[in-house]
């Protein structure tokens, strides 16, 4: 059973970092792109950041700069460390994994809210 464990989520305010975790069961970290996605309230679920089992990286645009998606296969974790955090950052941030292009996996979702 392939199961994503998300962490680190919580309430910040302007400018503070978060990082959020996912831990994933098994072997499907190794196998698989990895994504964090987030769904703000009335809007459609978006991407953050992509890595691809190779080990390249994508970042929407609203994040450049700020976030940093990395991989530890060695401790199955996917991390997401998030910089200089602003309220538009509000969201459920949810774990994504790709083994191939005809199944994917999501964590539960993790809050996080950005505000003073």
């Amino acid at each position: 059973q392939v199961q994503l464990v998300e962490s680190g989520g919580g309430s910040v305010q302007p400018g503070e970092s978060l990082r959020l975790s996912c831990a994933a069961s098994g072997s499907i970290l190794s196998i698989s792109a990895m994504g964090w996605y987030r769904q703000a309230p009335g809007k459609q679920r978006e991407l953050v950041a992509l890595i691809s089992r190779g080990g390249s990286t994508n970042y929407a645009d609203s994040v450049k700069g700020r976030v940093t998606i990395s991989r530890d296969k060695a401790e199955k974790k996917v991390y997401l460390e998030m910089n200089s955090l602003k309220p538009e950052d509000t969201a459920v941030y949810y774990c994504n994994a790709s083994p191939t292009s005809l199944r994917e996996y999501w964590g539960q979702g993790t809050q996080v809210t950005v505000s003073s």
